[in-house]
């Protein structure tokens, strides 16, 4: 199946793709948000990939989270070239690894609240069914599957029936993946109790990790206890920098700090990693911190 967690060892993940883009001068007022570079600038992708692993992160998670057929479609992109968009964002990605070793490339697979532009991947419940929402995510999700990631990641999930569709798929693909919720407090966006959500994925050997992402650092320790206790499966967690989106922008203190790093570990986390607004600097010093506890 490949990829699997390594015993005893606690893993890096990287940081927001988006932020350093910006940071480094993208424009990314877009439909497609990062995945736009996929048609106008890979460079900048394969460079942003590159800075995460120079801080010391152990995957690459592909510019892909909110590409998609329909949204590429809209921009005139037809079918075959969007695949082949899609597949760029692993070749990308695969590229920065420089063929070091303790390197993956996690395909990231966002959700379809992503792909809609109006923010309700953090709300959930689009009125789809499980099969609808499988039948959405599927092509995309085999595509990306097939371009050469390591593992998908089934990232920034607000909706248990969103999870049921994209579990199913894994499990029918047989693809190594982790299943992450984006969530509030104990609950994912749509308000169903953590220990409902990962249940979806005990059992499911492709499930190789579960965890949290895009939510406060304060939401992360009591998720990791949830996901150990419910599902015994190594457990990733990869918070957004504890400032809220509201009106078109980010405000409030940042609260991501890698000194929550040894408690995250301590409680079982496995695989510890940034979001949004958590940059390469960020990442050295959850690298350190992982260093420092290992």
């Amino acid at each position: 199946m490949g990829f699997t967690v390594p015993d005893d060892t606690v893993l890096v993940a990287d940081g927001g793709l988006a932020t350093e883009l910006e940071a480094r001068g993208a424009d990314l007022s877009d439909p497609l948000w990062s995945a736009r570079l996929l048609i106008e600038a890979p460079h900048e992708i394969e460079a942003v990939h590159r800075a995460f692993f120079a801080a010391g992160a152990q995957f690459a998670t592909t510019a892909s989270y909110q590409a998609s057929f329909e949204g590429f479609s809209a921009r005139g992109v037809d079918a075959g070239t969007a695949e082949a968009l899609l597949q760029r964002s692993v070749h990308l990605a695969r590229a920065a690894t420089g063929g070091a070793g303790q390197r993956w490339v996690a395909a990231s697979i966002g959700p379809y609240g992503a792909a809609r532009v109006d923010s309700s991947e953090y709300v959930g419940r689009y009125g789809l069914s499980v099969a609808q929402l499988a039948a959405w995510h599927q092509r995309r999700l085999e595509v990306l599957a097939s371009a050469g990631a390591d593992l998908l990641a089934l990232e920034t999930v607000p909706d248990l029936d969103e999870a049921e569709a994209l579990v199913g798929l894994v499990r029918a693909a047989d693809v190594p993946a982790w299943l992450c919720y984006t969530i509030d407090g104990t609950a994912t966006r749509a308000g169903q109790s953590l220990e409902e959500a990962f249940a979806v994925a005990s059992g499911v050997p492709q499930i190789v990790a579960v965890g949290v992402n895009c939510c406060a650092p304060s939401d992360v320790l009591p998720a990791i206890e949830i996901a150990r206790a419910v599902t015994g499966k190594p457990v990733i967690v990869y918070p957004n920098s504890g400032e809220h989106w509201t009106c078109g922008g980010w405000n409030g203190p940042a609260r991501f700090s890698p000194t929550l790093v040894p408690a995250w570990i301590a409680a079982g986390a496995r695989i510890v990693g940034g979001c949004c607004r958590v940059g390469p600097a960020d990442i050295a010093g959850v690298a350190a911190a992982v260093h420092e506890q290992t």
